[in-house]
């Protein structure tokens, strides 16, 4: 079967013949003309204008394009004839002579191919040949969301199935370009065993990465190096790990800040070592957060609510979160408690708990005890009723124990209110 003029090959343009060989020699050394390659490659040589041949070059074709049966003799003629006419004068005076195009002697093996070099990305195609191309769909250079790139990077796919949800990582408009160019068995699978070791379990270690997945960022020996300070502080591993998971960016902190913080609040709160240590395990953001607001609050107790330095060290260990607590809250549930209520500060002392409570709840319950009658704050008096179990108990047990009343009783008065 005759070849177009379109189907003359064009690959490994980059191989060079070792030497300059004529179109007499070529004749004489292929005898078959458009001899087809095994699994759809076919072959011939093409001439510069030198008279010298250029570089191979191969083609992909369909085997259908190649053989075709019902194709006529006279368009074989006509096609043979459209290439010579291609051909530079020099080559044509050759084939004139000889009436034959060169072919190749032999079929080249599947190992020869292989050591060809690669298409190029700059070889021109035909129309065809462009219409039959199937190439996968591009990644966005651009986007929103990293599910776009999930089935793309291994690394998502095991961080997804280890519970990581990207959907909140994404937020962050620096969190791609750190995940996507990290490679999973170099630069993560150690610090998941890091992590493992020092106590995280597996089920966690989805919802510790979603929170801070800048670990990833952080030189290992960093970390080794944390963990080994708050060792040295007598943090056993049971509490270490225990803070690392209620502040999931405590490793991200270097031995210089987690000092200074140990050290403001034993010298701030005066507090000894065990306390403080104590205040720490029950609250390990207090070493992660601003300062301000623990400041801000110191004021508030003393100068504000009239409180104490010795109480307020008290009502803080019990109670952690009052250090960090909204001011305005504070404010209004004491101005409620002692000015409304008519609990002095003693009493408060005793029960601290009740600044994480909502204001709303003590009014409803301290409302419905006034309106039974039962509203006695006073533990020198009968029928106390202590901060403790006005505000930390379940409705039935406060309606039947302390207000000896009945839950729908305390339903109908609440719609009242």
């Amino acid at each position: 079967m005759a070849l177009s003029a379109q189907q003359i090959p064009r690959w490994f343009n980059s191989v060079k013949l070792s030497s300059f060989i004529t179109a007499t020699q070529l004749g004489k050394q292929f005898q078959r003309r458009g001899k087809t390659l095994s699994h759809g490659f076919s072959a011939q040589p093409q001439m510069s204008s030198d008279n010298c041949f250029l570089p191979w070059g191969f083609k992909t074709y369909r085997t259908s394009s190649l053989w075709n049966s019902s194709q006529s003799t006279n368009s074989s003629r006509q096609e043979i004839s459209s290439a010579q006419s291609a051909l530079l004068p020099s080559v044509n005076e050759q084939t004139q002579k000889t009436q034959k195009i060169p072919r190749f002697d032999s079929e080249l093996s599947l190992e020869a191919l292989d050591d060809l070099p690669p298409l190029s990305p700059l070889q021109p195609v035909s129309e065809e040949e462009a219409i039959q191309i199937i190439a996968d769909p591009p990644l966005p250079p651009d986007t929103f969301t990293l599910r776009d790139y999930v089935d793309h990077s291994e690394t998502l796919q095991k961080l997804v199935l280890l519970g990581v949800d990207l959907s909140k990582i994404e937020k962050h408009p620096d969190a791609a370009n750190l995940l996507l160019r990290l490679d999973f068995e170099k630069d993560i699978k150690q610090i998941l065993v890091f992590l493992k070791d020092l106590g995280i379990e597996d089920n966690q270690l989805g919802t510790y990465l979603t929170k801070n997945y800048a670990i990833f960022s952080e030189d290992l020996e960093n970390l080794k190096t944390r963990v080994a300070y708050l060792q040295s502080k007598n943090f056993s591993k049971a509490h270490i790990a225990q803070m690392v998971r209620n502040a999931p960016f405590l490793l991200s902190f270097s031995v210089e800040r987690l000092d200074n913080r140990l050290g403001f609040f034993q010298k701030e709160l005066e507090l000894s070592v065990k306390k403080t240590r104590d205040l720490i395990v029950r609250l390990p953001r207090l070493l992660t957060g601003s300062l301000e607001p623990v400041k801000e609050n110191m004021k508030v107790y003393r100068l504000e609510l009239g409180f104490k330095h010795n109480e307020i060290q008290h009502m803080i260990t019990q109670v952690p979160k009052m250090l960090t607590a909204n001011k305005r809250k504070l404010t209004e549930i004491f101005d409620y408690v002692h000015n409304v209520m008519s609990i002095p500060h003693h009493l408060i002392v005793r029960f601290p708990q009740v600044f994480n409570t909502r204001l709303f709840k003590i009014k409803e319950r301290h409302l419905f005890l006034t309106y039974l009658g039962r509203a006695q704050y006073d533990p020198t008096k009968l029928n106390y009723i202590s901060l403790d179990k006005l505000v930390s108990v379940p409705d039935e047990i406060f309606c039947e124990e302390i207000a000896k009343a009945s839950v729908q009783d305390f339903e109908k008065f609440l719609k009242t209110l």
